[in-house]
């Protein structure tokens, strides 16, 4: 049987893969109540691992730097438990190359060079250009899913980014281009940012520092 996360990891971890958001948003990101998550939230704040801020109108909470080592740490010493650095390490080395086609494709969604502004915003005018994205993201689909499978099977939480991606990219498929890019909606890019973030803090690497 796949291992479970403890929930106290699972809301750092929450923090550190959305970035910042309040707690029903962090709650729900891996299933646990409101209540439990608060109660967490709370604790690590006390300990210096997160803080709460507002302003807009809005709220949320994010790491701090001692959360992030804190988190880091969390998750070293539950990989080294399950043992499945080498698995994930490998997932990760193929997660590379799909990176790089997902960023391009992102690119191309934004942007539509013109002989005269290589930068000229993509109005979404040209249904080709578009249709040529979608194919590309939907290979990308396809080859995140056995990877996904991978790291599911080491551990629970990993569960979910294969599924949440094809559900952006069928919406987006479906004429609401807006599942391609947009970052407050679980788009395409945003499973995949969370995806990103989750393999190099499980791994502990720096994203600045990849290939």
């Amino acid at each position: 049987m796949t291992p479970d996360s403890p929930p106290a990891l699972l809301v750092l971890h929450a923090v550190r893969i959305t970035g910042f958001a309040d707690t029903p948003v962090l709650a729900h990101r891996y299933g646990l109540s409101t209540a439990e998550t608060k109660e967490v939230l709370l604790d690590a704040e006390a300990c210096g691992w997160v803080e709460h801020t507002a302003f807009a109108g809005t709220g949320g909470w994010s790491l701090t730097g001692s959360g992030r080592a804190e988190n880091e740490r969390q998750l070293a010493a539950e990989l080294a438990r399950v043992d499945g650095a080498d698995e994930v390490g490998d997932v990760y080395r193929a997660f590379l190359p799909l990176n790089a086609l997902l960023l391009r494709a992102c690119t191309d969604w934004q942007l539509r060079p013109t002989a005269g502004d290589r930068l000229a915003v993509n109005d979404h005018s040209d249904p080709a250009w578009d249709a040529r994205i979608l194919h590309e993201l939907a290979d990308i689909d396809r080859a995140l899913r056995p990877l996904a499978d991978r790291l599911g099977s080491v551990l629970t939480r990993f569960r979910g980014y294969d599924t949440r991606f094809t559900a952006a990219l069928a919406r987006a498929r479906a004429g609401d281009g807006s599942w391609v890019d947009r970052t407050d909606v679980d788009s395409c890019h945003r499973v995949w940012f969370e995806l990103h973030e989750d393999l190099i803090a499980t791994l502990g690497l720096d994203r600045h520092a990849e290939p």
